[in-house]
């Protein structure tokens, strides 16, 4: 018989302030305020007003728009009640006491299994969009206070590993994001490298990603960490390595990330554990990396995790499956492709081997828009989706497909896997951006040519001085001089040529942007800018 009790959710989460926020009123919170104080103050609000009911601070939906969310539920239903103010969500509490979740006031109302899991979906609105497979937890359960499924992958992968091992490879899993040391390949690859190298093996969690249009794994790992944990538990059992040797990398300025990751990875551990004769084990070990875009690579995650001052790609082969952090053998992963992993294991009719890039992708949506929202969308399904997940302009002139090197483009139609993706030159990485005709692709794309030029690791002559080289050529193109082949050329050297991805991104971005914009390019040489965003030199 289950708890008939109420029980009144609050996401707490990071997030950016909202381009524009509606006027407070009333006794409503300042909605100017970041929307992780806004979170406490409301959640406050709850325990404040809360006698009977449960309360439990769950971490962020991905969908920025609705938060802080209040979610009632009881007996089977729930009520979303999105961005209340400290008034409105009073009344909310005084409600569910009485045993009512208030449909008549509340943006959704959703019936549902009284034991769910996941966070039940509404049949409309942005969090309908796509799916929530991996996502399900965020939302819904509590962050600090382990995984709300009853089955666990690790436990799984412990009891038989090479079934397990054997289940991956036959469903073709490919790792997920920059981060990845399997990015776009089988994960299966790295792991089978590392079971066979000889040493003591480590698993590393990296969720350091500066880039903040990306909330992937930042929304992953803070809203439901103790299933991202599952995931690296079972990696870890499949190549040998200890709990203590699970080492989970974030940004240093997330705080509350951190926190709940260590106090799942010990909830996880204790789990996992229990009725075993190992004693007391070491949990994972959580730590701060240093908030540089070129630290969330995989190579120079172990650089920063080694301690070195200055953050140089490493020379590949060997990659960190053979000689990794301390020269061990290492496996280092995303969220994404941990929480992917996981499901593969407990949920293997879920994947299909016979897709092309099996599983789901988030991504981030970004941009033009009031508020950027993370999504999930299934193999198969088009990037055109996310514009039904946030506020995009009326009319979106390109987006940029893959974060801050992504490749630019005029159309969203295009399948969200990784072949695909990669095969119309765009990005992987987990983030679109929509872009208004108000924006000029040249300038969009120097923005990002000079920061490519300014925050490269410095190890490569082609990301180091072909970045720098990029830049002033698109700086003459507004003097009238668009030197197209010689651009061209550049390009193709520093994708073929540079050492980590960061080079080959760089010249993606520009590459995309020539290849699909060139009348814009050619028109700023004759001294116009066709968007009226930037001042042109007459020629």
């Amino acid at each position: 018989m289950h708890d008939e009790r109420a029980i009144v959710r609050v996401t707490v989460g990071r997030g950016e302030p909202p381009s524009v926020a509606r006027k407070p009123a009333d006794d409503d919170a300042d909605e100017t305020a970041h929307p992780l104080e806004r979170g406490r103050e409301i959640l406050q609000t709850v325990r404040t007003a809360a006698d009977t009911v449960d309360v439990l601070e769950v971490g962020s939906t991905g969908v920025r728009a609705l938060e802080p969310l209040v979610l009632v539920t009881i007996e089977g239903r729930t009520a979303y009640y999105p961005r209340p103010s400290p008034s409105q969500t009073r009344t909310i509490v005084e409600r569910a006491e009485s045993g009512s979740v208030g449909a008549d006031d509340a943006e959704w109302v959703v019936e549902h299994a009284a034991d769910v899991e996941t966070l039940p979906i509404p049949s409309d609105g942005p969090l309908a969009v796509g799916t929530r497979r991996v996502l399900g937890g965020c939302g819904w359960v509590d962050p600090e206070g382990g995984a709300a499924a009853t089955s666990s992958a690790a436990a799984l992968a412990r009891d038989d590993p090479e079934a397990a091992l054997e289940r991956l490879s036959e469903i073709g899993l490919l790792g997920r994001g920059r981060g990845d040391a399997s990015q776009d390949a089988p994960v299966t690859e790295d792991v089978s490298v590392a079971r066979e190298t000889a040493g003591d093996p480590v698993v590393v969690v990296n969720t350091n990603e500066s880039d903040r249009r990306n909330e992937t794994d930042r929304t992953l790992l803070g809203g439901s960490p103790a299933a991202v944990l599952d995931g690296a538990f079972a990696v870890a059992e499949l190549v040998g390595a200890a709990p203590g040797d699970i080492v989970v990398y974030t940004n240093e300025d997330d705080d509350l990330v951190r926190h709940r990751a260590r106090r799942a990875a010990a909830t996880v551990t204790d789990a996992l554990e229990a009725g075993t004769s190992a004693g007391n084990p070491d949990s994972p070990q959580v730590v701060a990396g240093p908030d540089e875009y070129i630290a969330g690579e995989f190579t120079m995650a172990l650089e920063a995790l080694e301690g070195n001052d200055r953050l140089e790609a490493r020379l590949r082969p060997p990659g960190p499956a053979r000689h990794g952090l301390y020269g061990r053998p290492t496996i280092v992963q995303t969220p994404r492709t941990l929480a992917q992993i996981r499901a593969a294991l407990l949920e293997p009719d879920a994947f299909d081997a016979a897709d092309a890039d099996p599983g789901t992708r988030l991504v981030t949506v970004t941009g033009d828009v009031e508020t950027p929202a993370t999504v999930e969308l299934p193999t198969g399904s088009s990037l055109s989706a996310v514009r039904d997940a946030v506020d995009a302009p009326d009319r979106v002139k390109m987006a940029c497909v893959g974060g801050q090197l992504g490749g630019f483009t005029r159309s969203l139609e295009h399948t969200a896997t990784a072949p695909a993706l990669t095969n119309a030159d765009l990005g992987t990485e987990g983030v679109v951006e929509l872009f208004g005709t108000d924006r000029c692709v040249l300038a969009t794309a120097g923005e990002r040519v000079r920061f490519a030029s300014e925050e490269n690791c410095g190890r490569c002559f082609p990301g180091r001085e072909g970045s720098k080289q990029l830049l002033s050529l698109l700086r003459e193109i507004y003097d009238g001089n668009y030197e197209d082949d010689m651009i061209r050329e550049l390009t193709r050297v520093m994708d073929t040529s540079s050492l980590c991805d960061f080079g080959e991104s760089t010249a993606r971005s520009v590459e995309t942007a020539v290849d699909r914009f060139e009348t814009e390019l050619e028109a700023h040489a004759a001294g116009r800018c066709p968007s009226g965003a930037c001042e042109v030199s007459q020629s």
